[in-house]
């Protein structure tokens, strides 16, 4: 009868519908092994060993493994868009980069104050600051660390985001989105960021919609671990790009970084690294074994 499915146009469509549901369930078992394969790389120090070095591990807490050595401290990492290098800072020494298992380090600076710096994402250029004069500026180079010079425009900044929308810096408790050759202002984006405390710890979403910072909280009720006042106190902040006030997101908490999907945050607390959805409805606290991470420059996740 026309329109009617027949046993064999039934047994057809059921072959086709588990051929379908194999082929979607391969799809999202390789989608999360691509998530679960990336490195989250952050600060850390160890037993007996007071410089900090690079580590990465998985989002699921396995594969711990130290990425620098040496005798001075490694901090601030940043991705390549591709996934394949790191730059970094090293304190006392400059700005250097390394692929994610260790090797092929190579060194681009030689200003031990270097800091904070952020890949281009078409991989041809590092933007960084560094102190110049009374306030830290911007500067930028070619990735193999050539040409490299100051945005003579820019105003004081703290640490850049090179994204797809140009290369943005906070300043002034704003952001502003700046020419990479000369740093002319070119748009401010009216958000609320910390200028005291949090200019070195923005972070931005991949979709460029929402940011993070580490800024001041108000001290909790009768603290006296200071003495006679209580302590400056610190919280990890999130606010869109839409006008609405910084949202506290969880206090006594480092700077965070970003998931690729954008869904997640990392970020050390306690001591510990954290993930944590960005609606902060569920959060995973992840064994670094003996190692402490630090709170100098968000965690860097792979792309």
């Amino acid at each position: 009868m026309e329109g009617e499915a027949t046993p064999r146009m039934w047994g057809t469509l059921s072959l086709a519908s588990v051929a379908l549901a194999v082929v979607l369930g391969i799809a999202a078992g390789t989608a999360g092994a691509a998530s679960q394969s990336r490195w989250i790389v952050f600060s850390a120090t160890s037993p007996g060993h007071l410089n900090a070095q690079l580590y990465r591990i998985h989002p699921s807490g396995d594969g711990i493994q130290q990425i620098t050595t040496g005798a001075y401290s490694s901090i601030a990492p940043n991705f390549s868009h591709d996934g394949k290098r790191i730059v970094f800072a090293r304190a006392g020494v400059g700005i250097l980069t390394v692929n994610v298992d260790g090797t092929g380090l190579r060194r681009l600076t030689t200003n031990g104050r270097d800091s904070f710096p952020a890949w281009s994402p078409d991989g041809r250029h590092i933007a960084f600051v560094r102190p110049y004069k009374a306030a830290w500026t911007v500067f930028a180079m070619s990735s193999s660390g050539a040409g490299e010079r100051r945005l003579p425009k820019a105003p004081p900044s703290g640490r850049p985001s090179w994204t797809a929308d140009g290369l943005l810096i906070p300043s002034g408790g704003d952001l502003l989105k700046i020419d990479p050759t000369t740093g002319h202002v070119l748009k401010y984006y009216g958000v609320d960021v910390d200028a005291i405390w949090g200019m070195n710890s923005v972070a931005l979403s991949p979709g460029r919609s929402t940011l993070t910072y580490v800024g001041a909280r108000s001290p909790d009720p009768g603290d006296k671990e200071c003495g006679e006042g209580p302590c400056q106190r610190f919280a990890l902040y999130k606010e869109t790009f839409k006008g609405k006030k910084p949202q506290r997101v969880v206090k006594d908490a480092g700077p965070a970084t970003f998931s690729p999907n954008g869904q997640q945050l990392a970020f050390v607390s306690n001591g510990g690294l954290v993930l944590s959805s960005l609606a902060g409805s569920t959060s995973t606290h992840i064994s670094t074994g003996d190692v402490y991470p630090t709170v100098s420059a968000p965690p860097a996740w792979q792309p």
